[in-house]
């Protein structure tokens, strides 16, 4: 049997004013994940632990079925996973973002999504004056970058915090704080704001419109995780389809291929059809595909409702009807589909809620969908959070949505 795992990033949200009460995946037309709905249960899953941050370091290494109170070291080492980062044992790593600071208030986490080209020209030339041996700057994706330190230096006291859950706020009362070395994060952010105020790459931007990168902001730090393979855990391989590296890293380290396909952004430019054919030619050759779509979040951080509803139709047109199509899931219902090994499963869900009107994440248990073979519902229930709340089927602890999705209701 095959399997597929949609992740439509942030997608869950609160009704807002401008969807004229409704929320973003009720606002939304989704013909396949409605009829879908009818098919499957629909619930509500925890993703993000207690006492752990909201974000899709936590929340997607909940989805992919690994404890991340047992597992999760940091945000940055996935992502330096994902870049083929060689990481040591007393190496400790932060993700860097290029942001937009305004009158001392963080303005924008990704300086209006600058392109990975101009990022990288600001990394290398800034990392030609810093004076910090044993760092080392290495260019991401757009503008999420790695900072690896080879140095000893200790930050497990650290207290860093992400651009992107400040939005508006003051700078001065974000920085990093905690541990001997803080002071060595606050001066590199002062100098690279010093070095980046007249950069080429800033003065072309501003002059084009857009939002130059004023500093660098690293945050999210961590040591080399150690993960059990997927393929041990579950007696499945998989693989993943994704422009973002931290959902690469986790990829990587649990020993999943990642799929390239031409065309994935983590904007609304992303072509979502590639993604959905991809998704089903990799089912020929992978038990489980996970696509994953950035899209929805990058909206809600922007205070997008229009973008990021227009990014759910999407997902649900080129991507979650062609699979659905390719697993037979419209047959999920008939009584010999149980025992036909033609008929998969897809289990469809947000890793967490990114809210339009706050622009932040939420540790509100996302709603999830799950159909196909021995999948049987008494009620049907909408794909939405109203219809998740509504559920009797809540799970708790969020890597456990994994063992229910592949298990449940068939034999051992």
């Amino acid at each position: 049997m095959k399997y597929a795992l949609v992740i439509p990033d942030g997608a869950a949200d609160s009704p807002l004013e401008q969807l004229d009460g409704k929320t973003p995946l009720q606002a939304a037309h989704t013909p396949n994940l409605d009829r879908l709905a009818q098919l499957g249960r629909v619930g509500s899953v925890a993703t993000t632990p207690p006492g752990m941050p909201c974000g899709s370091d936590v929340c997607s290494m909940s989805l992919v079925g690994y404890d991340p109170a047992k597992y999760h070291t940091g945000r940055a080492p996935l992502e330096a996973a994902a870049l083929g980062v060689d990481i040591g044992p007393t190496d400790w790593v932060f993700r860097v973002n290029c942001v937009t600071v305004i009158d001392g208030k963080m303005q924008d986490h990704s300086a209006g999504a600058i392109s990975s080209a101009e990022s990288a020209q600001i990394l290398k030339d800034f990392a030609d004056q810093l004076d910090w041996p044993g760092a080392e700057l290495i260019p991401g994706v757009g503008y999420r970058n790695i900072l690896l330190d080879r140095s000893g230096g200790d930050w497990s006291e650290l207290e860093s915090t992400p651009p992107h859950d400040i939005p508006g706020q003051p700078l001065r009362k974000h920085l990093p704080t905690g541990g001997k070395n803080a002071d060595k994060l606050r001066a590199f952010i002062e100098q690279s704001a010093a070095f980046l105020a007249a950069h080429p790459v800033n003065l072309t931007r501003t002059e084009m419109g857009e939002s130059p990168a004023t500093h660098l902001w690293p945050w999210g730090q961590g040591s080399k995780p150690a993960l059990p393979a997927f393929q041990d855990k579950y007696g499945l391989n998989g693989a993943m389809i994704t422009a973002v590296d931290l959902l690469a890293g986790i990829c990587n380290l649990v020993g999943w291929t990642r799929i390239d396909v031409p065309g994935q952004t983590s904007y609304h430019d992303n072509d979502y059809a590639a993604a959905g054919r991809y998704a089903v030619d990799a089912l020929a050759d992978y038990d489980l595909v996970c696509v994953h779509i950035e899209a929805p979040d990058e909206a809600a951080h922007a205070a997008d409702a229009a973008t990021k509803v227009a990014a759910i139709e999407a997902i649900d047109e080129h991507v979650v009807g062609p699979v659905a199509n390719a697993l037979h899931l419209d047959r999920a219902a008939d009584e010999d589909a149980d025992q036909d090994d033609s008929v998969g499963r897809m289990l469809v869900l947000p890793d967490h809620y990114t809210l339009v009107d706050t622009r932040k994440h939420d540790p509100t248990p996302p709603p999830f969908l799950v159909v196909g073979r021995r999948i049987r519902n008494v009620v049907p229930r909408p794909f939405t959070e109203a219809g998740a709340a509504d559920s009797d089927l809540h799970i708790e602890h969020g890597h456990e949505l994994m063992e229910y999705f592949l298990r449940s209701g068939l034999r051992h």
